[in-house]
């Protein structure tokens, strides 16, 4: 998926370095004509004009970073609601951000830009909010990417126009995907095994110095997807058996019932426990998509953060 983001923002930065280039005036007859077919054209976004003075592609890069919306008029409802333009030119800023290595001083500045024009009308701002949301924090968008939506988040909580309340919600998930992150400790939970005796993840013993842990549950159809492709699959059968693996899968919505009979069709080499809820419950881990995968080691450290199997996979060379 970052693979296919990279490159979709390479052409995209390709595409509009090229293109927004100074306009020539021609012939009086050619503008006029112009004018004419602008009249039936359809609205397109109103990208920033580069300075022509900028020639290096990495300056013209910045500018149209940091003045990606300037030109966007956030009053005009209809312009803001006309998803060909403003949703699609938020695919375009982040086919930007995408394209190499940002400085992540023009992704704030960048982020900014937009915050601060869609502050001005409270349509606008309701209209993006949620358009942010689900691009940068929805695990299934291409776009999905927490350091960025951290970074908008932050600029957000600075806001002067959004009340308490607002800031409060934005707090609490900022908060959230703060947690858990690569190279941190994984924060501890009690679980219960179908026998009733109480573990703590903190004194899991780990095999292999790797512990791969699922957050699951029994009645969600990507869940029993993705349990059936682990349970078939050979090689990690074979890590967890020669003890190069160690697999916790939790039930995290409180249904004992449910668990219980689900049970049958976990692999009897794993760990399976029911949380009672309180992951979910005292918000010790964002669950925002399930099944949810962390890799950890053996003293919990956080390898991988809410990462998809295949890439826990590749990490584990499965």
């Amino acid at each position: 998926m970052i693979g296919r983001k990279w490159v979709y923002g390479m052409m995209l930065a390709s595409m509009f370095l090229s293109a927004c280039q100074p306009v020539e005036k021609t012939s009086k007859n050619a503008d006029e004509a112009s004018a004419q077919t602008d009249q039936k054209r359809e609205v397109t976004f109103p990208f920033p004009q580069i300075p022509a003075l900028l020639a290096d592609a990495e300056q013209r890069k910045e500018y149209l970073l940091k003045h990606y919306w300037d030109n966007f008029d956030f009053s005009d409802t209809l312009l803001v609601n006309n998803r060909s333009v403003s949703e699609q030119g938020w695919v375009n800023q982040l086919g930007l951000l995408a394209s190499g290595p940002v400085p992540e001083a023009w992704i704030e500045e960048s982020l900014d830009n937009l915050c601060t024009g869609m502050e001005k009308t409270e349509q606008a701002r309701r209209f993006f909010m949620s358009m942010i949301d689900e691009y940068l924090y929805n695990p299934n968008s291409p776009y999905y990417d927490e350091d960025w939506y951290r970074i908008y988040l932050k600029r957000m909580l600075r806001s002067t126009v959004l009340d308490e309340a607002s800031k409060s919600s934005l707090k609490f998930r900022l908060d959230l995907i703060s947690r858990n992150m690569p190279g941190t400790l994984a924060q501890d939970f009690v679980y219960y095994l179908p026998d009733g005796t109480q573990h703590t993840l903190r004194k899991t013993p780990v095999e292999g110095n790797r512990l791969l842990l699922v957050f699951y549950d029994p009645e969600c159809g990507n869940c029993q997807e993705s349990l059936h492709v682990m349970a078939a699959d050979d090689k990690l059968t074979d890590a967890v058996a020669a003890g190069r693996l160690t697999v916790l899968a939790i039930y995290t919505e409180g249904n004992e019932a449910v668990w219980r009979k689900a049970l049958p069709e976990i692999p009897q080499s794993w760990i399976v426990g029911n949380d009672r809820q309180q992951v979910k419950d005292e918000a010790k881990f964002d669950l925002k998509a399930m099944p949810s995968f962390y890799l950890l080691d053996g003293k919990k450290k956080i390898l991988l953060k809410d990462a998809s199997y295949p890439q826990v996979c590749a990490r584990l060379g499965l």
